[in-house]
């Protein structure tokens, strides 16, 4: 055990697959472990030990527990180990995987995963389960017009479906029998259910907003609500492991897509990329802020305002969320609150801002 230097971990459920070597590279064990008995072959690991694991349910609680021990716990994104398995994707098991794990935090120019703290992942679960609730509502609501659907009774999608719907159930000169109105009726209840576990997750969120100063701190740009701005905090945490605005933005997916050679650039829609949740919350409330932007008077709104007449709301929109991207990158990691007048020389070619997308 004195001569390991670097173990590749897989994570299961109720067994973890571990890929230990030296420090010239020799395969020293490959070995199965069960779930209670990881933490006590880790304990006989030299200090500062190189452990890693690719990134999936689990990781952050196993990270920071290897951590406690004085041993360097490290996390990978899964892609960016899938091309160190020897084997390739015909070869995958979880011997071939903790090996490809070991090989990929080996490399030097390898990029990790932050390790969540638990205040972190906790509120996370509060977006995850909103998230679920939203979309268990829909769906509810969905069944509800297509069961009135059945008796001729179409609606729209539209926010006034619930008073419409309770409407109908009242009305004894429709087609629904007794039985199909206390099944709606059933369903109704359901849906208020899942409003008012929407509610809560809101109050949880609202709570977030006021207790957390960097969460205040993001809502102050145009676009970022609690909503976003709690999520953004929480899934990020240290904006520092970034380099650069930029880097946070490609990590979040909103850069642009290359198929560049020859010193030709072609480049194509964002990657989509990273994290999907935030990257949505981004976009939804930049598309808000660039539809109201004709109404402000600020240089950001200015600019906002100029490239969706040139180019289009949708890229005004994605633009925007690339910029607020950026500013939050830039508002946490040099401790300087928001200036909606601020000018960035890197950034900005004139004092009316950029003048289209590509200086993003």
């Amino acid at each position: 055990m004195s001569k390991i230097t670097r173990v590749g971990v897989d994570l299961a459920k109720n067994l973890i697959q571990v890929h230990a070597v030296d420090a010239a590279g020799k395969v020293v064990t490959n070995r199965q472990l069960k779930r209670d008995k990881f933490i006590e072959w880790c304990m006989q690991l030299p200090a500062m030990c190189l452990l890693a694991m690719e990134s999936c349910s689990g990781a952050h609680y196993w990270a920071r527990k290897l951590l406690e021990l004085g041993l360097d716990a490290r996390i990978i994104a899964a892609h960016l180990v899938t091309p160190y398995r020897q084997q390739g994707k015909g070869g995958k098991n979880d011997a071939n995987d903790a090996a490809a794990i070991c090989e990929a935090a080996s490399r030097p120019s390898m990029r990790f995963v932050a390790v969540k703290t638990v205040d972190q992942q906790s509120m996370l679960s509060v977006h995850r389960l909103r998230e679920g609730y939203k979309a268990d509502r829909t769906a509810c609501i969905n069944r509800i017009r297509a069961l009135l659907t059945e008796f001729g009774l179409v609606f729209p999608k539209a926010p006034g479906i619930e008073c419409a719907a309770q409407d109908t159930l009242e009305d004894a000169s429709n087609a629904l029998s007794g039985l199909a109105r206390m099944t709606i009726e059933r369903a109704q209840m359901q849906w208020k259910e899942l409003d008012d576990h929407i509610d809560w997750c809101d109050q949880r969120i609202a709570a977030h907003h006021k207790q957390n100063e960097q969460v205040r701190q993001a809502t102050e740009l145009m676009g970022v609500g609690p909503v976003t701005a709690s999520a953004v905090v929480a899934t990020v945490g240290n904006f520092k492991q970034f380099k650069s605005g930029s880097q946070f933005g490609a990590w979040l997916g909103l850069t642009p897509r290359q198929n560049s050679s020859g010193g030709k650039n072609n480049l194509g829609g964002i990657t989509k990329h990273g994290e999907v949740y935030l990257r949505t919350l981004l976009i939804q409330g930049a598309k808000s802020a660039v539809m109201t932007a004709h109404r402000r008077e600020d240089p950001i709104s200015k600019w906002v305002h100029q490239l969706r007449e040139k180019s289009g709301w949708q890229k005004a929109t994605v633009a925007l969320a690339n910029k607020n991207a950026r500013i939050l990158w830039a508002v946490f990691t040099k401790d300087k609150p928001f200036d909606a007048g601020h000018i960035s020389v890197a950034g900005f070619t004139t004092s009316r801002h950029v003048r289209s997308l590509k200086t993003l």
